[in-house]
């Protein structure tokens, strides 16, 4: 069978499982990264978002992917002046609905009940100095959303900020899927390009040089 397909169509193929592997493996949610900053766009405004996990990792800091289950520390830092003035809350949700790194306030909203997908919530507070913290100690390993809401300060109206994370080690998803077929196609190109053949007359040269 292999014979039968030509090296050109190889090359689209391999093309085309390139294109077609999910992009949620290489997004980051509502996580952008700046010079290696994890940050967070409570709408317009913008923070600086790191979690820490003192109790197993010392001062190592992550931003979607955190490694262990155990106690974790949220910390951010407000880069918009408005932040300073505002009540901001903070909410971790179980991902029920897998929503997955595309997160939004609308996936929020979807939750038929909420309250009973909240793991931790912390009520409103102003943080003045600029720096709002978060503790909760997880207990399983799974995905998860964090939902950040800020209040204006002077008028009728809040801000959402909707990120998805990982705790207890990274889902790889369908990529290992992927990745085999991608070295599948190579493998199929490199035979019916005559690799296979160069390799075998080679062997057949080495032995009788022998």
């Amino acid at each position: 069978m292999l014979n039968s397909i030509s090296p050109k169509l190889f090359v689209l193929l391999t093309v085309a499982l390139t294109l077609l592997v999910p992009k949620t493996v290489f997004a980051h949610g509502g996580v952008a990264f700046d010079e290696d900053l994890c940050v967070i766009n409570v709408n317009f405004m913008q923070a600086h978002f790191t979690v820490f996990q003192p109790e197993t990792r010392q001062n190592d800091e992550f931003c979607e992917d955190i490694p262990d289950v155990t106690n974790s520390v949220f910390v951010m830092e407000y880069l918009h002046e408005l932040l300073f003035e505002m009540n901001v809350d903070f909410r971790i949700v179980r991902d029920v609905n897998n929503a997955g790194q595309y997160a939004a306030w609308e996936d929020i909203q979807a939750i038929d009940d909420l309250e009973a997908a909240t793991v931790y919530y912390q009520p409103p507070t102003i943080e003045s100095g600029g720096y709002f913290r978060a503790s909760y100690a997880f207990e399983e390993k799974g995905t998860y959303i964090g939902v950040v809401t800020a209040d204006h300060p002077t008028e009728d109206r809040n801000y959402n900020a909707v990120f998805y994370f990982q705790v207890g080690g990274r889902d790889w998803g369908t990529l290992p899927i992927f990745v085999a077929l991608l070295l599948l196609v190579q493998g199929g190109y490199w035979y019916t390009s005559g690799g296979y053949a160069k390799f075998k007359a080679k062997r057949k040269a080495s032995r009788l040089e022998a």
